[in-house]
């Protein structure tokens, strides 16, 4: 092999992956909403996205828990590669339990959540890139239907045992899962995720997840989300809504409210939320050194999870001076 067939071949093989390039200019979290994007936050980011919340339901059947407040904790991570993403999931809360009678009850608490996962993006959909369409309005303005083939990431994820008393199943379990992100616009999204949950168990969970996201202004977002769960004794579902505000490219606050459904049981679900993250993420030259064609700009734009994409535009607000050019490959 010849140096010069060499340098083309670890040319072409850093241009591909600088089109993996997770890297988001702004936070990419799934918070308010409890679906996942399939894109990692990227390497070198380091994100905590922790919501505190409160759930209230009318029901009353022994061992029930028809009231729970708790905090979720989540850590999420891109350490080796830009496609893939380390994440830890972890709750703790306290439940009231219906013992004999409704008017009968007693609190438990303790650690109600911790698994550990990993995701990986097995396929990126590309868009066009219309505004270089000068020629045609409508070309320019029609719709894209690359966009109706989703990107998809799976997911594959160890429940742990380290739990409170109430909580526990006596064993590992495992949860795996199929991630998909439709990007219909710039400022839409529908996200769906189907899981299959306690895996070992006695009682599996089979379950989905359905979130649109919208852009209201340059900080403001919001979602609509659907989830339903089934175990063969228990059906469960939610829908509700909530906001998403982008203090800084860094730091996100979020809320939500849900009508919930346990069996026959219904009630209410609201949370309040903080993102953050570490951005240790370093750029990498991809053209033979060229310091104009940087790893992670270009892909900037393309790679967001639950509100990194709908506040893709306004990046500018938090972009760090004296940074050179960008070219975006994104054609």
């Amino acid at each position: 092999m010849t140096k010069f067939t060499a340098f083309l071949l670890l040319l072409n093989g850093s241009f591909i992956a600088s089109l993996q390039a997770q890297y988001t200019e702004v936070i990419n979290s799934n918070r308010p909403g409890f679906s996942e994007s399939p894109y990692s936050v990227g390497t070198g980011i380091y994100q905590f996205e922790t919501n505190l919340f409160f759930r209230n339901t009318s029901a009353e059947s022994t061992f029930s828990r028809p009231q729970s407040l708790g905090i979720n904790f989540a850590f999420r991570s891109g350490f080796f590669l830009e496609r893939l993403e380390l994440n830890l999931n972890a709750g703790y809360q306290r439940d009231k339990i219906i013992s004999n009678t409704p008017s009968s009850h007693y609190f438990g608490s303790g650690l109600s959540e911790f698994t550990v996962g990993a995701k990986y993006l097995v396929y990126q959909q590309e868009y066009e890139d219309k505004s270089k369409e000068i020629r045609s309005w409508r070309r320019r303005n029609a719709f894209d239907w690359k966009r109706v083939i989703p990107s998809v990431a799976v997911y594959a994820g160890v429940n742990t045992d380290f739990l409170g008393d109430i909580y526990k199943t006596g064993k590992l379990s495992y949860k795996a899962g199929i991630l998909l992100q439709n990007d219909f616009s710039e400022r839409f999204n529908l996200i769906t995720n189907v899981f299959y949950d306690k895996i070992g168990t006695d009682l599996p969970e089979l379950s989905y997840i359905v979130t649109a996201t919208i852009s209201l202004n340059d900080r403001w977002s919001t979602f609509l989300e659907n989830q339903g769960a089934r175990t063969k004794l228990l059906s469960r579902g939610n829908i509700g809504s909530g906001l998403a505000y982008l203090y800084s490219r860094n730091l996100q606050f979020n809320s939500s409210l849900r009508f919930v459904t346990e069996g026959k049981a219904v009630g209410f679900y609201g949370s309040f939320g903080i993102s953050y993250r570490l951005d240790k993420h370093k750029d990498k030259l991809i053209s033979g050194g060229n310091p104009e064609l940087i790893l992670g700009k270009q892909t900037r734009y393309a790679s967001k999870g639950f509100f990194g994409r709908v506040f893709s535009k306004i990046t500018g607000i938090f972009r760090k001076k004296n940074r050179v050019p960008k070219v975006n490959t994104n054609n």
